[in-house]
């Protein structure tokens, strides 16, 4: 992973910086905790929920910030940001601290990345499984397509929440609805007038240990057959058990019963 410091931090904070990263450094987990909280009945799901709440926690809680996000706690409406600024303290955990540096490291990565790739000349960003990811709504690049690629379920709760928070959707966005264990990328893409001839940056996270490996190999192999010579790809993956210690075991199996509570289990590991 690249240095994710400025040069013009101190010395303490980088030392402070440097020591969440490590934590992201040594999770070797899915980063992708799920929210306790009540959920209207067109939510997307307990995990996008989990991770949004967290990136909105790291904005409240750590300083220096190793992932700024201006709008990580708009984007969650009054009701859940008032439940995170009561609920505070449990986000303060060394759990939850650990899975949240795996989370906001990994955002952080992959926007450095789009940066790089934009200076070489990319102009398309497609992210799959957006969840209530921010960028395409503070994103820099005047000249940069954006699309968000995610179930129609949480794609239309999203919408909904950004209306509700008065957040406005740039014209160079385009939602396009998916469900990776039914429909082809490329169909999806085509639809919306995704120029496959032209290189495209992805970002992948938080989704490939959903899916059966079958969707997972689908999907790698449309991007490094059909996208253009050049295309990039960000993504995360879950480790199989016999790569993890033994306290990465004992916490995977009490994050695994969670997300197998809320019917979103973990299935392929790589």
């Amino acid at each position: 992973m690249r240095d994710l410091e400025s040069p013009t931090d101190s010395t303490v904070i980088n030392r402070s910086r440097r020591g969440f990263i490590r934590l992201a450094q040594l999770a070797c987990l899915p980063c992708c905790a799920f929210s306790t909280h009540a959920l209207p009945p067109k939510a997307p799901s307990r995990t996008a929920i989990g991770a949004a709440m967290q990136r909105a926690a790291h904005q409240l809680l750590e300083q220096p910030r190793v992932f700024d996000d201006p709008l990580a706690m708009t984007i969650l409406g009054d009701d859940l940001l008032n439940s995170l600024r009561l609920n505070l303290e449990q986000y303060r955990s060394p759990l939850s601290r650990f899975l949240r540096a795996a989370l906001v490291t990994r955002s952080r990565f992959a926007e450095d990345e789009l940066a790089r790739a934009y200076d070489k000349g990319i102009r398309q960003y497609l992210l799959l499984g957006a969840g209530l990811d921010s960028f395409a709504y503070r994103n820099p690049f005047e000249d940069l397509r954006v699309f968000e690629i995610d179930h129609p379920a949480t794609q239309a709760w999203k919408r909904q929440q950004l209306v509700d928070a008065a957040i406005a959707v740039p014209q160079s966005l385009n939602f396009v609805a998916i469900d990776f264990e039914q429909q082809s990328l490329t169909e999806v893409l085509a639809q919306a007038k995704f120029d496959f001839n032209q290189p495209a940056f992805l970002s992948w996270l938080g989704v490939t240990m959903y899916l059966s490996k079958a969707a997972v190999f689908q999907t790698l192999a449309i991007v490094a057959q059909q996208f253009s010579a050049g295309s990039e790809i960000v993504f995360d993956y879950s480790l199989p058990y016999t790569e993890l210690t033994v306290t990465q075991r004992v916490t995977r199996d009490q994050l695994a019963k969670q997300v197998e509570q809320v019917n979103e289990p973990w299935i392929s590991h790589f």
